[in-house]
Formats: C-alpha cells, sequence, structure tokens
C-alpha cells in the first residue's frame, strides 16, 4: 500500500487530523477522561463503572449468569463488584432469598424453590443515572470535569 500524501505545509506541526470523510465514528476518543470525571465524582473504581456500563441493558440478573456472561469467577463477581455496588446502592436485590411461592406446581416445575434460590440483582435508579450521565459524556452532551 503506497504511503499517504502529506502537505509539506503540515512537516512540522505536532499532530494533524484526517479528514472526517475518512473516519465514520469516533465514540471512544473520550474514554479515558469520561472515566475519569466519572470514578472521581461518584467515588467508583474503573472496574465497578465498566460493570455498571456492562449490566446497563439488563432487567435483573444473578451472580451464576453474569460471572459466565462477564467471564469472572462467581466469588470475585461477587466480592469485588456487586457488594461493593449493592452496599454504596448502585445495585439492589431486585428478587431476594424465599421470593418464590410455595406452590405446588412451582416445585415440581422448577428446579428453584425458596430455600435453594437464587438472588436476582439490578441497576438502581441511582446507578441508570450514573451510566446515562457516562454515555451523554461521552455523546458531548455534557462537560467532562477533569481535574489534572
Amino acid at each position: 500500500m503506497p504511503k499517504g500524501r502529506v502537505a509539506k505545509t503540515k512537516l512540522f506541526r505536532e499532530f494533524s487530523f484526517i479528514k472526517e470523510k475518512f473516519i465514520k465514528n469516533n465514540y471512544l476518543k473520550l474514554w479515558s477522561l469520561v472515566m475519569r470525571d466519572m470514578t472521581a465524582r461518584y467515588n467508583l473504581l474503573d472496574k465497578e463503572m465498566r460493570f455498571m456500563i456492562f449490566i446497563y441493558d439488563l432487567e435483573f440478573f444473578t451472580l451464576d449468569w453474569i460471572s459466565a456472561e462477564y467471564e469472572y469467577e462467581k466469588r470475585n463477581v461477587g466480592r469485588r463488584l456487586v457488594y461493593p455496588l449493592l452496599s454504596r446502592g448502585y445495585i439492589y436485590k431486585h428478587f431476594d432469598k424465599l421470593t418464590p411461592s410455595d406452590t405446588r406446581e412451582d416445585h415440581i416445575f422448577r428446579d428453584e424453590t425458596k430455600y435453594n434460590y437464587r438472588v436476582r440483582y439490578a441497576l438502581s435508579q441511582q446507578g441508570r443515572l450514573v451510566v446515562s450521565k457516562f454515555y451523554r459524556k461521552m455523546e458531548g452532551d455534557e462537560p467532562i470535569n477533569v481535574h489534572l
């Protein structure tokens, strides 16, 4: 592939942008600045913010399912991500233990009874607001506040 032609007037510049017609999308350019702003403002770790972005489109989830999908050990998902976010109010228990009914049909046709029922977690309203603010900052609709 031949080398691109660059005008000699750009020879001593520090940078030069490529024409917009050659670049379709560049959404993640501000990723590090927005992440730094969000983690500092809401007292979150980078991995916690990424986890909340991952579960943003879920109504609820179990630790078993999320550990398989997120490719993280089940105990580490709980200990390092879910429980700290739960204690700060970014995640809540959507269906707690002992939630299923005691009807005979439920016990016959389901593997989970009220004694081995897995807790379903969900992103709280506070968590949803933080993630939506993240997306607004990435799209340029809100200013990024980073103090260097």
